[in-house]
C-alpha cells in the first residue's frame, strides 16, 4: 500500500470542469481504486494560480519539499491534468526527474501513460510540450490585450494602496487615500522615508497583502505617477516590477480616476528622491570589510531577523530595523559582540552549561537510520488507514485488513531497529567548544575562519535589547 500526495490548481474561477471539488473528488475515487492512502494533509491546493512557473505556487513547493524531506513520506503524487503539475515543460521535466531519483512518480489520472516505457515517456512530453505552447499563445494575447486597455487609459492592475475599484475604475479609499497625503506630505517635510515606514506600522497601517510597511513600500508610493491621475504600463512585462521607471518600456498614461496629489508636489517629491539615491548610492560603504567574526549568526530578540553590517560598516543592526519593519535597534559594535560571545563560551566550557537546540523529529519514530526512517512512514501509514476509516472513506474490512499489513510490516523493522543511544557528552562536547574558542582568539586566524568554526557548534545567537545580553543556542 502506497501513500499518496494530490496536487489541485485552478487558474480562475470559470474554470468549473476544473474547479477544486471536482478534481479532489476524482483524485479521491482514483486513490481509493489503486490501493493509495491519500491523507487530508497531504492535499495540497494552489487557487487563482498559473502554472506558467513554480516560484509564486506555495502548496506545490510544499508538497516537493516534503517529498523531498528525508522522511520520503509520498510514493506518488497524483494530478487530475499533467497541466496541473506544470505548464512549463523544461520545469516539469527537472521535478519529475528529482522526483524520480527518490522513487516519487507523478501521475495524472485522465491522462493514463506507463512513465516505465519509451512511449509512454514520449506521450507525456508530448502533452506536457502541448500544453506549454497553449500557455504561451495565451500569455501573448493577454499581454496585447492589457496593452491596448493601458494605453486608452483603463485600469490593468488590482488598485495600488490608496484606491479601490468600482465600476471598472480607481476610486479613492476612504481610509487610505489621507494616508497617501501625508506620506508625501511628511517626505517633504523632511522625514526620512523609514521612519514614515515605522511610524504607519505602530499606527497599525498595513499593505493590501497584510504586510507592516517598510522602506519599498513608502518609496514606490512616493514613486506612483498613479496617485497625480496616472496609468504606468510596462510594455514588455517585466521593467516595472524591477523598478526602472525612467526605461523606455515604460508607459506613462493619462487615466480616468481622480488623483489623490497634485503633479506640483509629485515633482518636487520626485526631485528629492533623485538627488538622495545620488548621495547615497546603493550599496556603497566605504572600508567595508568583506567577512566578519559573527555573520549570520547573531538575531534580534524582538523580530527574530538576523544581525547585519550596519551602514557605517562598524558594527550589527538587526535588518528589518534598517528596513523599517522592526521598530526596536539592536545596533552594537562588533567589539562589544565579540567580546560578549568570547565570555559567554568561556562561561559555557568553565559550567559545562550548553544550552542544545532540539532536535526535530515529525514522529515519534526517532529519524536516524534507514529503519527508523520506514519505521516512521509505517507509523504515518496506519494513522491514515485509521483516519481514512473514521471519514468514511474505508469500511471497518477494508480499516482491519489494511492494519493488519501495516502492523507486520512494523513488526519486521521492529527486529531489525537498533537501539537508540544518547550520543550527547558534555566533556567532549566542552572539549570541542574550547578548540573553536581557541581559533576565535587567535590572531593568525581570518574573519572567515572564526566564522566558520563557530558555525560547527553555534545554531545562532539572540541579541537581547535594551539590556545588551546574549543567549547562545548550540547545536550536537
Amino acid at each position: 500500500m502506497k501513500t499518496a500526495a494530490a496536487y489541485i490548481r485552478v487558474s480562475t474561477d470559470d474554470q468549473i470542469e476544473y474547479s477544486p471539488d471536482s478534481q479532489l473528488k476524482l483524485l479521491r475515487e482514483f486513490a481509493k481504486k489503486n490501493d493509495y492512502i491519500l491523507p487530508d494533509e497531504y492535499i495540497f491546493q494552489d487557487d487563482g494560480i498559473s502554472g506558467k512557473d513554480t516560484k509564486h505556487r506555495p502548496a506545490f513547493n510544499q508538497m516537493i519539499a516534503l517529498a523531498k524531506s528525508d522522511e520520503h513520506p509520498i510514493d506518488t503524487i497524483l494530478v487530475w491534468k499533467f497541466s496541473r503539475f506544470a505548464r512549463n515543460q523544461e520545469e516539469s521535466i527537472v521535478i519529475k526527474n528529482l522526483l524520480r531519483k527518490i522513487n516519487v512518480e507523478v501521475r495524472s489520472i485522465s491522462e493514463p501513460v506507463d512513465p516505465d516505457s519509451a512511449f509512454g515517456t514520449l506521450i507525456e512530453r508530448i502533452i506536457e510540450w502541448m500544453d506549454e505552447y497553449y500557455l504561451i499563445n495565451l500569455s501573448g494575447e493577454v499581454k496585447r490585450g492589457m496593452l491596448e486597455r493601458a494605453s486608452r487609459g483603463e485600469i490593468v492592475t488590482p488598485p495600488s494602496f490608496g484606491y479601490i475599484v468600482e465600476n471598472g475604475t480607481y476610486i479613492p479609499h476612504p481610509n487610505e487615500a489621507p494616508i497617501i497625503r501625508r506620506i508625501f506630505e511628511s517626505y517633504l517635510a523632511g522625514v526620512g522615508v523609514r521612519r514614515i515606514a515605522l511610524t504607519l506600522g505602530a499606527e497599525g497601517i498595513r499593505t493590501k497583502r497584510g504586510n507592516m510597511p517598510d522602506n519599498r513600500f513608502v518609496e514606490y508610493i512616493l514613486r506612483n505617477p498613479v496617485y497625480i491621475g496616472k496609468i504606468r504600463w510596462s510594455k514588455d512585462g517585466r521593467t516595472a516590477s524591477k523598478r526602472k521607471y525612467d526605461d523606455e518600456n515604460i508607459l506613462i498614461i493619462d487615466g480616468k480616476h481622480e488623483p489623490l496629489i497634485d503633479t506640483e508636489t509629485f515633482n518636487a517629491v520626485q526631485v528629492k528622491l533623485d538627488a538622495q539615491k545620488k548621495a547615497y548610492p546603493r550599496y556603497q560603504r566605504k572600508e567595508q570589510p568583506v567577512e566578519f567574526m559573527l555573520k549570520g549568526l547573531v538575531r534580534c530578540s524582538s523580530c527574530g531577523s538576523t544581525l547585519c553590517q550596519s551602514q557605517k560598516g562598524k558594527g550589527l543592526q538587526c535588518h528589518k530595523f534598517a528596513t523599517g519593519k522592526c521598530s526596536v535597534s539592536h545596533y552594537i559594535s562588533f567589539d562589544k559582540i565579540n567580546k560578549a560571545v568570547i565570555e559567554a563560551l568561556e562561561y559555557s566550557i568553565a559550567t559545562m552549561n550548553f544550552s542544545i537546540k532540539p532536535q526535530r523529529h515529525n514522529t515519534s519514530v526517532a529519524a536516524g537510520s534507514d529503519i527508523d526512517k520506514l519505521l516512521a512512514a509505517e507509523y504515518r501509514k496506519l494513522d491514515r488507514v485509521k483516519a481514512a476509516y473514521e471519514n468514511g472513506t474505508d469500511t471497518l474490512e477494508e480499516y482491519a485488513e489494511n492494519k493488519k499489513k501495516i502492523q507486520a510490516a512494523i513488526k519486521k523493522l521492529e527486529s531489525q531497529r537498533p537501539q537508540q543511544k544518547n550520543t550527547f557528552n558534555k566533556n567532549s562536547y566542552a572539549k570541542k567548544v574550547s578548540s573553536v574558542l581557541k581559533i576565535v582568539k587567535s590572531a593568525n586566524a581570518t574573519e572567515h575562519e572564526k566564522n566558520e568554526a563557530l558555525r560547527s557548534v553555534i545554531d545562532h545567537i539572540t541579541l537581547h535589547r535594551p539590556e545588551t545580553s546574549i543567549d547562545i543556542t548550540f547545536y550536537n
